[in-house]
């Protein structure tokens, strides 16, 4: 029984399959969305995103320097628009979707990256999104060097040294280690990592359907991947999908780590002995 990872209705997320570059962040991000609210229509995002680059467009042909550009960006999605973080929205599935971290004003720091370099970049500023350890930022590469914007705390803006020392402090991290993730994350990335905290949430939750469909693009991504592909058959099983948990479990066993291997087989039992009830 073969994995459904036919996706004809995501465009943009086909792309990342295909390892194209011309991806459209924003897109993608919505097609994540659509997993759990299937009615959901682009359009309405689309456009508030429109509207807000066009309220930025008015604003910085005013200013003076790459700093007030930024906090015209920050002025008008924080402060007139109110989008923020919270402790509280690590919980919400909710606050990874950028449809209703627009439509509720709080989200978490990848989701609002996400909503910030959308509107940055279609008022024409050349904002991008930073897959830090810990803590996902944006950054615009200004005339005094690079700047950072952490839309999760209210769009604070910081200097590279300022930014390199922050994520130091809390992480612990080298700085040479650190120096590399400063860099504008692909499109790919971003959502691997947007994947990659909804699995945690919905897991945590037990939340096994919502999971599934997260796992699904994740092992789509990265078929060879021994992680994913186990990932998907233990939700599989959990989902009551034991024939696909069968055939993951089984293509885990011919090539997975020795070390797996007794656990694996106690997962296709499960599997095995749930698949018999169903025949």
């Amino acid at each position: 029984m073969m994995v459904d990872i036919d996706f004809v209705r995501d465009t943009e997320f086909c792309k990342l399959l295909a390892r194209r570059e011309d991806v459209a962040l924003t897109r993608v991000a919505l097609e994540l969305a659509r997993d759990e609210q299937p009615q959901l229509e682009f359009a309405e995002t689309l456009e508030w995103i429109e509207k807000r680059a066009a309220e930025l467009r008015s604003q910085v042909l005013k200013v003076r320097s790459d700093r007030d550009m930024l906090k015209e960006l920050v002025d008008c999605l924080a402060g007139t628009h109110g989008l923020h973080g919270n402790k509280n929205a690590f919980e919400r599935a909710e606050s990874s979707y950028i449809n209703r971290v627009i439509e509720t004003g709080v989200g978490i720091p990848i989701s609002l990256s996400v909503v910030y370099v959308a509107v940055a970049q279609a008022a024409g500023l050349d904002l991008t999104c930073v897959a830090a350890p810990m803590h996902f930022l944006t950054r615009f590469d200004s005339v005094e060097g690079p700047l950072f914007v952490d839309a999760f705390y209210e769009g604070h803006v910081l200097s590279y040294d300022d930014c390199l020392g922050w994520i130091e402090s809390m992480t612990g991290l080298p700085t040479e280690e650190i120096e590399r993730t400063l860099k504008p994350a692909r499109s790919r990335d971003v959502i691997i990592r947007m994947l990659n905290n909804l699995k945690t949430l919905h897991l945590n939750q037990d939340k096994w359907e919502p999971a599934w469909l997260v796992q699904r693009r994740l092992f789509a991504l990265a078929p060879q991947s021994f992680e994913h592909r186990r990932d998907l058959a233990l939700i599989a099983i959990k989902t009551d999908r034991c024939g696909v948990a069968v055939d993951l479990l089984e293509a885990c066993l011919k090539d997975g780590p020795p070390g797996e291997r007794v656990a694996l087989q106690d997962h296709l039992r499960v599997a095995e002995r749930n698949l018999s009830k169903w025949n």
